[in-house]
């Protein structure tokens, strides 16, 4: 009897602990994001002298959004993100889905290879490849600020990753049986696809929708080499615009960060229960 109370108690002793790091991990965790909060509603004075304070000396300082939102056109710039990352994500989905499922289902040596070599592709960075490919469709072809050219090179840098996802998630959760089964009633191949097997991968799809949209959102490297016009810039690239080269207007920066990142939250929390789901369907042995 008294083994079971004392294994008890280290039981609850030991989950007090873990939850007491857990919140540790958490705080410090949520730090940075609560100092962009708070700072976003006080003067950049106040900011500057003491950045961990609640409250500005005057009290809340709202001016910082609607300034902010003109200053850096924030529907225009919005409109922009948004088209620029829904397009490129469908994009990435679709083909990413078609072509894993045509590498598991097929046996054939090219596509092994063919496989072997979108993945080797996630290794090379894109920073070993910004010049040349800006050299190329800048001086070469003639295609920079242009959004379709900055959606076809977030599809290409976003198909290694999508297809190995896609690729686990269906040779481990998607039974050929039941496309034997749906050929027997009378569908193609495509209709067997996106009927059956694309619907049982919803899960692996609102994880890589996720992930996908928090790259391409937030995304500023690329966008600031293809884009340079102000009327194509995305948010990340119009939030820019407030730091100078000798000061910067920390409290339109702080108003300018909470807005560009509260829509992929807000995505975030309607898809969260997919998203561990998801990465665990997807982390098998290929």
């Amino acid at each position: 009897m008294s083994k079971s109370v004392i294994g008890g108690t280290k039981a609850r002793v030991g989950h007090i602990v873990k939850l007491v790091v857990l919140f540790i991990l958490l705080i410090a965790y949520m730090f940075p994001f609560f100092m962009v909060l708070i700072n976003s509603f006080k003067r950049k004075v106040s900011i500057v002298r003491n950045p961990l304070s609640l409250i500005d000396t005057q009290g809340f300082y709202f001016d910082n959004y609607p300034e902010a939102f003109e200053s850096m056109r924030f529907p225009l710039s919005f409109m922009n993100s948004f088209l620029i990352t829904v397009i490129s994500m469908i994009i990435i989905v679709l083909f990413a889905a078609m072509a894993a499922y045509v590498f598991v289902r097929t046996k054939y040596l090219a596509s092994r290879i063919s496989f072997g070599m979108m993945l080797a592709a996630m290794i090379i960075p894109f920073q070993a490849l910004m010049i040349p490919l800006v050299s190329i469709y800048g001086n070469t072809l003639n295609l920079l600020n242009n959004r379709a050219t900055l959606i076809f090179l977030n599809f290409g840098f976003g198909m290694g990753l999508a297809v190995f996802m896609y690729h686990g998630a269906i040779k481990s959760g998607v039974p050929i049986s039941l496309e034997e089964a749906a050929l027997l009633d009378g569908c193609n191949k495509y209709q067997t696809f996106f009927r059956v097997v694309f619907p049982l991968l919803k899960t692996m799809t609102s994880t890589l929708v996720v992930l996908d949209v928090l790259w391409l959102w937030n995304d500023y490297l690329m966008p600031s080499l293809i884009l340079t016009k102000r009327d194509l810039f995305t948010l990340p690239l119009s939030t820019y615009r407030f730091y100078g080269t000798y000061t910067s207007d920390l409290g339109l920066i702080m108003a300018a960060l909470v807005m560009t990142v509260t829509p992929v939250i807000i995505l975030y929390l309607f898809l969260q229960r997919h998203i561990i789901a998801g990465v665990v369907s997807g982390a098998v042995k290929s």
